[in-house]
């Protein structure tokens, strides 16, 4: 009986943590520009292709599927994956854009922590001092 608590109770404190992580967006530390909600928007969606100060941004999203990205998508962007998906189909049709390369979450650190022009999205608690937050969800 004791072992089947204990079981349940560390479920339930892995799902809680999961179901709280913070979504974080992370740039090159040498970036210093303030992100707005309405830029990440923009940029994540494909409809601003530079920051503010009008150096290149280079999005990256994670994998399809993965959690973080999910809900990003949904909490941030206001669209489920698949209506994400098929908003990239459209815009990719019409010749107006790609969608962000899709990465892990290592290649999303090691990728931001080398380039100044790259924005991505990323768990909080797989930041590190390589990367610096902008802006947290």
């Amino acid at each position: 009986m004791r072992h089947q608590l204990f079981a349940a109770l560390v479920v339930v404190s892995c799902w809680s943590q999961g179901v709280n992580a913070e979504i974080v967006v992370i740039v090159h530390p040498s970036n210093q520009q303030a992100i707005s909600d309405t830029e990440v928007k923009n940029l994540f969606t494909g409809r601003q292709k530079s920051f503010a100060d009008g150096s290149p941004a280079i999005v990256l999203n994670l994998v399809s599927g993965n959690e973080t990205q999910t809900a990003f998508n949904t909490k941030v962007l206001g669209r489920s994956d698949a209506q994400l998906k098929a908003y990239w189909s459209k815009v990719m049709f019409t010749g107006k854009g790609n969608p962000p390369k899709e990465v892990d979450p290592a290649e999303m650190l090691k990728l931001v922590a080398e380039n100044p022009s790259t924005v991505g999205v990323i768990d909080s608690s797989q930041v590190t001092s390589a990367v610096r937050t902008v802006i947290s969800y």
